[in-house]
């Protein structure tokens, strides 16, 4: 089993190297007013991937002005709302947009000189053209657009009301001043899969307020690799550059999996407890049941005994590794390391293991679909004198099941808000010092990837899962 969304395929053809990765705790957004004398005041287009950390709230993506503003986001029910000055037009999607395993692809194409209302904006999501609306309100015609115009532009935050911020990724931003584009200025639909994938937009016309943000200066991410219409960074930093995009999606952790004691934030790379006394858990978004696969998870609040790192049959998702008072009971075929060291299988816990593991530490997991067998390591060593590179005689595995027979997927547990758990799956939200990649080129580790396994991505998954 391999829970995916889109964007799964090997080969692209145009490879995006990076994405903004925005935690709306942190309250991190772009900004920037644009020029007195644009293209058009009436005909623009913008385009982004995006990749959802969060459901269920207003997660604002593009907004023009500080009030009476023009505005793209989702609401709280996960549909896509696009909305100009007080009203003067109003479009919310009937489509949900749930899939946080995904990367979408969202164009808004404006043209108010248009005779017909209806095209007067034009929504597409992964070259398909949305033609269902809950709500369904046009801009008069000519009407003039703020977006694109000499306003204060936010991406990642609309600034009015509660003032909602995106939370999840962002890949390929662009606003095209004078021109309502088609989708295939953007993307293409790849000829043997079908999935809609970006092509390269460099070489599009921008217009005077136009700009293309490819997020690949670390330094300065909201750089305009079209022009000079940089926009400044706020509350993010170098970390929040991503290799998670658009034509390599990688794995996260589940908030659709996850009990309702945890919580997630970092793009869905950082878990934490929700409850002060109690255990929360979640799994990850890929779980593939042949291949290798190598991923890292640093403890970065507290090392008491029960953060746990394991996994669990998939028939137990959202659900937690060990048995706790009003909990759903202990999960058989389950395991786990303890923070303190101890081995836990199916809710029987033996000591001494491994080491213990405390703030700071990092431990790496080495999950063996092929002969059936999890490994942990510490700091680079394997935990219990472990191999992970041993193959069939699964030397001291921490964990082992017959492959084939039984589907697992990685879990991670933390106990209480006094601990946290962030993971690493290739692209980390925390600062590594050194860096290493898997055999495909793919990620970046604080320890060597062990041979034969690979980093969790759409590419490794469709070679390799």
């Amino acid at each position: 089993m391999i829970i995916l969304g889109t964007n799964s395929i090997k080969d692209t053809g145009y490879d995006v190297a990076n994405s903004c990765r925005f935690n709306d705790g942190s309250s991190a957004y772009l900004s920037k007013t644009l020029g007195a004398s644009p293209t058009s005041n009436k005909i623009g287009t913008m385009s982004v991937w995006l990749k959802r950390g969060e459901l269920g709230a207003e997660n604002g993506i593009f907004t023009a002005d500080a009030s009476a503003r023009d505005f793209v986001r989702f609401e709280t029910a996960d549909q896509l709302r696009i909305r100009l000055t007080n009203g003067a037009a109003d479009l919310v999607t009937t489509q949900v947009f749930r899939d946080i395993s995904a990367w979408y692809h969202i164009v808004v194409a404006f043209d108010t000189t248009q005779g017909t209302s209806s095209n007067r904006i034009k929504i597409y999501v992964n070259g398909t053209q949305v033609t269902a609306f809950g709500t369904e309100t046009y801009p008069s015609v000519n009407h003039a657009l703020k977006f694109g115009q000499n306003e204060v532009h936010n991406i990642g935050r609309d600034v009015e009301q509660t003032n909602p911020l995106w939370d999840g990724y962002m890949s390929e931003f662009v606003w095209v001043d004078g021109q309502q584009l088609a989708p295939t200025s953007f993307g293409e639909f790849d000829e043997d899969s079908g999935i809609w994938k970006p092509i390269d937009v460099s070489g599009l016309t921008f217009g005077t307020n136009g700009f293309y943000l490819d997020f690949e200066n670390s330094g300065a991410l909201g750089n305009d690799a079209a022009g000079s219409n940089n926009f400044t960074v706020n509350n993010l930093t170098a970390i929040d550059q991503s290799t998670d995009t658009c034509t390599n999606n990688f794995a996260t952790m589940n908030p659709l999996t996850m009990s309702s004691l945890a919580a997630l934030a970092e793009g869905n790379l950082k878990v934490l407890a929700a409850s002060a006394s109690d255990n929360g858990n979640t799994q990850i978004t890929f779980a593939p049941q042949v291949g290798k696969w190598y991923f890292e998870c640093k403890l970065t609040i507290d090392g008491s005994t029960y953060p746990r790192i394991g996994i669990a049959p998939i028939e137990s998702v959202g659900r937690l590794l060990n048995a706790n008072a009003g909990q759903a009971g202990v999960i058989t075929g389950s395991a786990a390391q303890y923070a303190n060291g101890d081995k836990y299988i199916s809710g029987s816990q033996t000591a001494g293991y491994g080491a213990s593991y405390s703030t700071g530490d990092i431990m790496g997991i080495a999950l063996d679909f092929d002969n059936g067998a999890f490994y942990t390591s510490k700091n680079n060593t394997w935990q219990g004198s472990s191999n992970p590179e041993s193959g069939a005689s699964k030397t001291n595995a921490l964990f082992t099941w017959t492959a084939g027979a039984e589907e697992y997927i990685a879990s991670l547990t933390t106990y209480s808000t006094s601990s946290a758990i962030e993971v690493n799956f290739g692209s980390p939200p925390f600062a590594i010092s050194s860096g290493n990649q898997d055999g495909n080129g793919y990620g970046n580790f604080e320890y060597a990837v062990p041979n034969s396994y690979f980093s969790l991505n759409s590419k490794n998954l469709a070679e390799y899962g």
